[in-house]
């Protein structure tokens, strides 16, 4: 069978086994409430040469898969406008650097003690430091928590590891033996070509890269901007190669430089599938590179260094993560999150063998030994989110019986989020008569709304692919009704910016989300507790004796200072227009804006107010 596949010039025994692998595994270990990466790692296990023996050359496949990671790091980028970079500057430089210092200088003294010597040592500590930004990075997405504060300090602390390969590559090479001989000229000239490819790859991203995107657009070939957003991504990533940098960082930067373009959205939706794909496929790769017969070989040594490596990184991250504030729970969380060796490490101990700062051996030990740490990470995390009581149990499997994906839908209004918010705001517009399409991503609840006579679509509104599936550039309005602050500010971002001709109206969370979609260009917003909460409030006024008339006025009232503060806020911030609020301490103004300016009853008061009013005005001059 398999001389005849190959007979036709295509053997696609090897892609159908590794898409099968992954199919299988990672649904029954996410069955089991395990995460995805452990099932495509126990996946590349089975299937590699220490498993079944299907595959032999486990590297090759990392290679080629490491694009996943590197279409990561650029969908990321994406995701973070220069400002928003900018804005995490200290965590990048203040708290990225103390934990790599700290950390590095902490698993250093465990090689020593190991009994390596220091130059072997520090590299063997230093490729444990370098997290792995796949197996992160995966975790967070699977959670949902890339976007939310604690996974952008994870995050930045990554863009600062990833940063740390360079400087870390040119110590292996000075501590070469003969290093001492080096050229100086030679690593000027390597620094002045690194820079000089960083460079140019922001004056691309800033200049050429929108024009170019503007053309293609232009010409309507869907599969020929899908070709550019790969080109973007491989040609960033081989410049910073070819500068001696990461390919990763020049992903990270050309998405980066294309976060404000009008483009972006649709970018992230032509390389989310190859992204998914590849990264799937990278850890399959690394699950296959696990020398089993090297662990047992050495199981004393490398047991005892997974163990000791990963509790010393574990401590120190906790340690510089409450030492910056965070609270305790966050740095449990972050410690066990990055407390493994990352894909780095491959590469330094690749480069320390090459110039003969280490052995084959040693290699091959310290290279199990930060696999066996990636693999040990998905269960740590679930541990430590036992013992911290904060695991869900695991769903039950959900039947999909009558779940249908949107495709083509033609309605005048598009709901996204069909949750308590949702049903309610459909109930006016069904009145009407116009035609509303619905979708969500909860199965229960779309089963749940079937019964009561509701046709929900299953979608992802945070896709533009969905968007367009569901008719968005079609309808009316588009309503975001979904709970999530972060989730509903990214679906307006990407209405606003793919359908600029269609209203979209959002309900906000709170008033920082408010605020957060005003900036976004939302034609509406509401504050999902506002309307009720007044209603309330009038209530009980009127039940304490206040009429009903006055009730209603002190309302209206409530709602002038609501809508002048908030016009404030969005100048000044969260913070302003404080003297709009009421408090509970005493305060000299008026509850309410008198209707009318005050008037003297007689001649003597007449001359007062005059009086007061002139002096006044003179002091305000």
């Amino acid at each position: 069978m398999a001389a005849e596949t190959a007979s036709h010039g295509v053997d696609l025994i090897p892609v159908v086994t590794l898409l099968a692998a992954g199919v299988i595994a990672v649904p029954l270990f996410k069955r089991f409430g395990l995460d995805s990466v452990l099932g495509y790692l126990a996946a590349g296990l089975v299937i590699g040469p220490f498993g079944l023996g299907l595959f032999t050359d486990a590297q090759s496949i990392i290679h080629v898969a490491e694009l996943g990671v590197v279409m990561f790091l650029f969908v990321i980028g994406l995701e973070m406008r220069p400002s928003r970079l900018w804005g995490l500057r200290s965590e990048i430089m203040g708290l990225g650097l103390l934990q790599v210092v700290l950390c590095s200088a902490l698993l250093t003294f465990a090689g020593m003690a190991l009994g390596y010597s220091p130059s072997v040592a520090f590299v063997f500590g230093m490729g444990f430091v370098l997290t792995s930004t796949a197996i992160v990075f995966q975790i967070l997405n699977d959670r949902g928590e890339l976007s939310t504060p604690k996974g952008q300090r994870i995050v930045s602390i990554l863009l600062l590891e990833d940063l740390a390969i360079v400087p870390l590559l040119a110590a292996v090479a000075f501590m070469a033996p003969g290093a001492e001989t080096s050229d100086l000229s030679s690593d000027l000239m390597h620094v002045a070509i690194a820079l000089g490819a960083l460079a140019a790859l922001i004056l691309i991203g800033r200049y050429l890269l929108n024009p170019l995107f503007k053309v293609l657009a232009q010409a309507g070939a869907r599969e020929v901007m899908t070709a550019a957003a790969l080109l973007v991504v491989l040609g960033a990533a081989l410049a910073m190669q070819l500068g001696g940098l990461s390919m990763a960082m020049g992903a990270f930067l050309a998405g980066v430089m294309l976060s404000e373009s009008t483009f972006r959205h649709q970018l992230e939706a032509d390389i989310e599938p190859f992204r998914g794909i590849l990264l799937g496929l990278f850890f399959l790769g690394v699950g296959m590179a696990l020398d089993v017969d090297m662990v047992i070989a050495n199981f004393p040594l490398i047991s005892f260094a997974v163990v000791a490596f990963m509790l010393l990184k574990g401590i120190g991250i906790y340690a510089v993560a409450r030492l910056l504030r965070s609270d305790h729970e966050e740095a449990i969380e972050r410690a066990a999150l990055m407390a493994q060796g990352g894909e780095f490490a491959f590469v330094l101990y690749a480069a320390a063998t090459t110039f003969g700062v280490i052995d084959g051996q040693t290699n091959a030990i310290f290279t199990s030994t930060v696999i066996i740490s990636m693999v040990l990470t998905p269960l740590v995390t679930i541990a430590v989110t036992m013992a911290t009581n904060r695991l869900t149990p695991a769903a039950a499997a959900t039947s999909l019986d009558g779940i249908d994906a949107p495709d083509g839908l033609t309605g005048n209004v598009l709901i996204v989020g069909f949750g308590r918010f949702g049903q309610i705001v459909s109930q006016p517009l069904l009145a009407r008569g116009l035609e509303v399409s619905i979708i969500d991503n909860d199965v229960e609840m779309i089963q749940a709304a079937a019964e009561f006579g509701f046709k929900v679509y299953y979608g992802d509104g945070t896709r533009l692919d969905i968007l367009h599936a569901a008719g968005a550039e079609n309808v009316g309005a588009i309503i975001v009704c979904v709970d999530k602050a972060d989730v509903a500010l990214h679906i307006v971002e990407l209405a606003k910016a793919e359908f600029p001709l269609v209203q979209v109206f959002a309900r906000a969370y709170d008033r920082g989300a408010a605020l957060s979609l005003i900036a976004a260009g939302v034609d509406y917003q509401l504050r999902e507790t506002l309307e009720s909460a007044l209603v309330f409030g009038c209530y009980a006024l009127t039940k304490l004796g206040v009429p009903e008339l006055e009730a209603e006025e002190i309302m209206e009232e409530v709602r002038r200072r609501d809508e002048q503060r908030l016009a404030i806020q969005q100048v000044e911030g969260l913070y302003g227009g404080k003297q709009y609020f009421q408090g509970n301490r005493p305060t000299p103004t008026p509850l309410t804006t008198p209707k009318r300016t005050g008037r003297s009853g007689n001649a003597e008061a007449e001359a007062v107010l005059k009086g007061s009013a002139d002096a006044s005005g003179t002091a305000a001059t």
